[in-house]
């Protein structure tokens, strides 16, 4: 097993991280938003919360990236409930950096945008 694989988890979960990646490197944003749920569906339930959270965020950023504000604001949705509890420079850097890409959908009057907000406004205060 390489180190790289252990360090962080599960192999298949680490896996298929790395390899969301190299596709978000090569602009392949629909294979790199699926790798991504890929990797934080695998990690097992109540472990790696931070992990799963950034996993999922980038796999959020992919989402948008592709033009599907919806899916991209329920993957946000879903790494917001992985974050309860957890408390980072990353994960707070995450919520900021969503802010700012929902900021658009929000002066829209984009529902999921504003409710997101709104969740983010808590969870920094509380963090």
């Amino acid at each position: 097993m390489p180190f790289w694989a252990l360090a962080w988890g599960p192999p298949a979960a680490s896996v298929y991280s790395r390899t969301a990646k190299v596709y978000e490197t090569l602009g392949d944003h629909r294979a790199a938003a699926d790798e991504y749920a890929r990797a934080a569906a695998t990690r097992p339930a109540g472990t790696y919360a931070r992990i799963v959270a950034l996993d999922l965020v980038a796999g959020a950023e992919m989402l948008l990236k592709r033009g599907s504000i919806e899916q991209a604001c329920s993957a946000w949705g879903q790494a917001m409930d992985h974050m309860d509890g957890v408390r980072s420079v990353r994960t707070r850097k995450a919520v900021k950096n969503m802010r700012g890409a929902l900021a658009p959908f929000r002066t829209r009057g984009l529902r999921c945008a504003a409710e997101l907000d709104e969740r983010a406004i808590d969870f920094l205060a509380s963090a």
